[in-house]
């Protein structure tokens, strides 16, 4: 698809888009061998193009995933005890892709990965208080337990704010609970159910900010919609 050459020389990080006037008024930009000028378009995929006789860097396709992070697993690139890693998933998405925050090895659930750095960034920043929902299964008198659930607890040295809990179903015995969070402190569905004297058994987190891991099984994945990217960024930019 051919594009103004001042927003592919932008987007392979070159320079602005302003500097890349510059440039091209000053001749420094080729296409095919032939000088470019402003207002001259090109293919970034197909086309040769070049700043002062050398290539640019071929502009990285973004990618946006939601997998669905079985337990085991680290939110991890890499891990040099050699246990198992997320990108182990989904390493035929095309491109070198990162977690977006974390899921303990224990829990299991909804797991953002990108090589977008401003939408990881926008995606993991508390100050968005982007809704996070748990479902969650425990041992113990839920019922009875309720009210200590909703109440705020300490966490590296600062009180989190109240979760928001539903109980889904309750014996007395066991129970599967619903928390929904507008922040994702260590452990911090876990430390609640403790406080409470519940024990958890299983953890899966089931949405954050409207995605959902509904349609998909354990170690699978898809790509965001361009609806869902757009929800953090504003753009719409997916190869979905």
């Amino acid at each position: 698809m051919k594009e103004r050459l001042q927003k592919i020389l932008s987007a392979a990080g070159v320079t602005s888009r302003r500097k890349a006037e510059v440039l091209l008024e000053e001749g420094r930009v080729t296409v095919n061998g032939l000088t470019a000028y402003i207002g001259d378009t090109a293919d970034a995929e197909r086309d040769e193009i070049m700043v002062d006789g050398k290539p640019i860097r071929k502009a990285e396709t973004l990618i946006y995933i939601a997998l669905y992070k079985p337990r085991g697993y680290l939110s991890a690139v890499t891990d040099d005890r050699g246990r198992k890693t997320v990108t182990e998933l989904v390493s035929g998405c095309g491109a070198r892709v990162y977690p977006v925050g974390r899921l303990d090895m224990d829990s299991e659930g909804l797991l953002l990965m990108t090589n977008d750095g401003s939408f990881a960034n926008k995606a993991a920043h508390p100050r968005y208080e982007r809704e996070k929902s748990y479902l969650v299964s425990v041992k113990g008198d839920a019922d009875a337990a309720y009210v200590r659930l909703t109440e705020p607890i300490v966490i590296d040295g600062k009180e989190t704010k109240e979760a928001q809990v539903r109980i889904v179903s309750s014996d007395g015995e066991k129970a599967k609970l619903i928390f929904t969070l507008k922040e994702g402190r260590n452990r911090q569905v876990r430390r609640l159910c403790e406080a409470a004297g519940l024990t958890v058994t299983r953890l899966i987190r089931i949405s954050e900010a409207g995605i959902t891991v509904e349609g998909l099984k354990p170690g699978k994945w898809r790509h965001l919609t361009k609806q869902e990217i757009r929800g953090f960024t504003g753009r719409s930019r997916s190869n979905s």
